[in-house]
């Protein structure tokens, strides 16, 4: 008899353990998935950018710069490491802020349908990299949180999880605009 309860105590023990690891792959998993949903989002407006740059170029000829640093930011949306990847998407927002600043010098573009439909595409694009960068911080959260808590934790030594980082804003845009009328 105490043979079986000893071997129902491993039992319990090891099915724990199966449990834990799998959880662990399941959040690992996640967190990769979560990422690859922010490069959708990514790719959704690096495909959008020439419509809107070829559109800004008819209106704004001279304003070249401008529009060389968004095709710059672009180029670099679509390789290295995710937070070089994250680096290049901050420069092209504020480089695509720069691009509707330019609008407001051309009251033509800013009623031309062509350049009304790609910045509302555009919008909807941001609210959506947006909520993907909430989603994978949120989800790299949990996963560390579980890597790191015991019992767990001794799964993760063993089989080697590593811990995920948060996707962070730059310095300079955590400050809060100022708004004067």
């Amino acid at each position: 008899m105490a043979t079986w309860i000893i071997i129902a105590i491993i039992a319990i023990i090891v099915i724990y353990f199966i449990a834990q690891y799998n959880g662990l792959v399941k959040l690992r998993n996640w967190v990769q998935e979560s990422f690859s949903q922010i490069d959708v989002q990514l790719k959704r407006r690096h495909d959008l950018i020439p419509n809107l740059v070829e559109t800004v170029k008819g209106y704004a000829k001279h304003e070249k710069e401008t529009l060389n640093q968004v095709i710059a930011a672009r180029n670099g949306l679509v390789s290295g490491t995710p937070q070089q990847r994250i680096e290049a998407d901050n420069q092209l927002e504020g480089a695509l802020k720069s691009i509707f600043a330019l609008a407001e010098s051309y009251p033509d573009l800013k009623a031309n349908q062509n350049f009304l439909s790609l910045q509302e595409e555009l919008a909807t694009t941001e609210n959506k990299v947006a909520y993907s960068r909430q989603l994978y911080n949120k989800t790299v959260k949990d996963y560390n949180i579980k890597r790191e808590s015991f019992p767990s934790n001794i799964i993760a030594k063993l089989f080697n999880f590593q811990r995920e980082e948060l996707l962070s804003i730059p310095e300079a845009e955590r400050d809060v605009p100022k708004v004067t009328f």
